[in-house]
């Protein structure tokens, strides 16, 4: 039913929206020089927008003069917001990212809704960049946007006029960093440089000095001065089957304590996560032997970057402040299961940052990485890929990454 309704409504958006986009594409000033509008959408979260930054730089780079805003969830405002090459970042709570219950109808009245706003401001050139958010490309079509670029990917195909195969194993910065090339060829301007490569294209994100202070305030209250060397660890997600063990955690953390590998004496530990994740980080510091971390879990994003910055070292599973890590350049490892390192892995050079990939591929799995993060709770129990991810994985892993093989026993064999 669901399906058919949205065949149904997409064909009425094409039906109605036709008339009216060729004519706003005729009476928009359909600029192509430096002075043309903008419009990016990505509705996602925090480690797929901090993955996106590339392409604003490299617009703004390109385009310098251009006008460029962006169409962001609620969630992720805060990621993109102080970025230099944005004009203007605008909100939308998109259907199918969030988890409540809504009437079937709420999207497309949503969407006609938004796209009548979106034709005031006369954009002259779009960029859908997630690759599957046939929501996003309707929008701009019925916007009247007349360049709209994105993935050639069903039902959005239809309303976009610039489009790309997508290649499924492309990292999702490639991936954004190709719809920008191709969005400046759309308007006679030259396409992005290759290789695509983080040392070409980085992340940014960068904190206030502010926040800077929040964290060197917080971090003395605990008695945690700047000369304390410092280990971060984040081990929540959004998907539960990408969680690892607490106990897990908890060894490593004292192992780090007790060892060190290069890491100065009197190595500190910090766990972060989410108001909701705050009983996860309460159960791997009651299972630590040796030093009570301080637990965070009130923090704003910047507050969460300026604190990833003050880290020797990062560590988590495939989650967003990974990515807010790698944007810090601070050193990190992160452990993968169900997702595939080759999209969502660290986009950041290589000798700073490294994985864990689970080899146990889970009962009524084809594959590991499956791609899979949806399961019930029942069925999390027979798909433990992360969790049986062994404590020596990630101690050698750390010796490696952070110079100290000797310490650990280990060579220098891949992670």
């Amino acid at each position: 039913m669901k399906r058919y309704l949205r065949s149904l409504m997409l064909l009425l958006a094409r039906l109605i929206g036709g008339p009216g986009a060729i004519l706003a594409a005729r009476k928009a000033h359909n600029r192509t020089g430096e002075r043309m509008r903008i419009l990016l959408v990505r509705p996602d979260h925090l480690g797929d927008l901090v993955m996106v930054t590339p392409v604003l730089n490299a617009l703004k780079e390109q385009v310098p003069q251009a006008e460029i805003s962006m169409l962001v969830g609620p969630w992720s405002r805060e990621v993109v917001a102080r970025h230099p090459a944005l004009k203007n970042v605008e909100t939308c709570i998109f259907p199918g990212f969030q988890r409540a219950a809504q009437n079937p109808l709420a999207p497309y009245v949503l969407l006609f809704q938004l796209a009548g706003k979106l034709r005031r401001e006369r954009y002259d050139l779009a960029v859908n960049l997630r690759p599957d958010f046939w929501w996003g490309a309707a929008l701009l079509y019925l916007a009247g946007i007349p360049r709209r670029v994105g993935y050639a990917i069903e039902p959005g195909k239809p309303f976009l006029t610039h489009m790309l195969p997508f290649v499924e194993t492309e990292h999702a910065s490639v991936s954004n960093l190709r719809l920008a090339s191709t969005a400046l060829q759309s308007v006679q301007r030259a396409p992005l440089a290759e290789p695509f490569r983080p040392e070409h294209y980085p992340l940014r994100f960068t904190p206030t000095e502010q926040e800077k202070e929040w964290v060197r305030t917080q971090l003395e209250a605990q008695g945690i001065g700047a000369e304390v060397p410092l280990v971060v660890i984040h081990p929540g997600t959004g998907g539960a089957v990408k969680l690892w063990r607490a106990e897990g955690w908890a060894r490593c953390a004292d192992w780090l304590v007790e060892e060190g590998c290069l890491l100065a004496a009197g190595t500190r530990i910090v766990l972060t996560g989410t108001p909701k994740e705050r009983p996860l980080l309460e159960e791997i510091a009651g299972k630590m032997k040796r030093a009570v971390p301080v637990l965070m879990s009130e923090q704003s994003v910047g507050q969460l970057a300026a604190l990833l910055a003050r880290a020797e070292l990062v560590l988590g599973v495939d989650n967003g402040p990974l990515h807010l890590a790698v944007a810090q350049e601070t050193l990190t490892l992160g452990l993968f299961g169900p997702t595939d390192v080759r999209i969502f892995g660290p986009w950041g050079r290589e000798e700073r940052h490294a994985v864990i990939l689970s080899g146990e591929r889970c009962p009524g799995c084809p594959l590991i990485p499956c791609g899979r993060l949806d399961f019930t709770e029942d069925e999390l129990a027979d798909h433990l890929c992360v969790k049986r991810i062994s404590e020596e994985q990630v101690e050698q892993a750390i010796a490696r990454l952070t110079g100290g093989d000797e310490v650990a026993g280990v060579g220098r064999g891949s992670a």
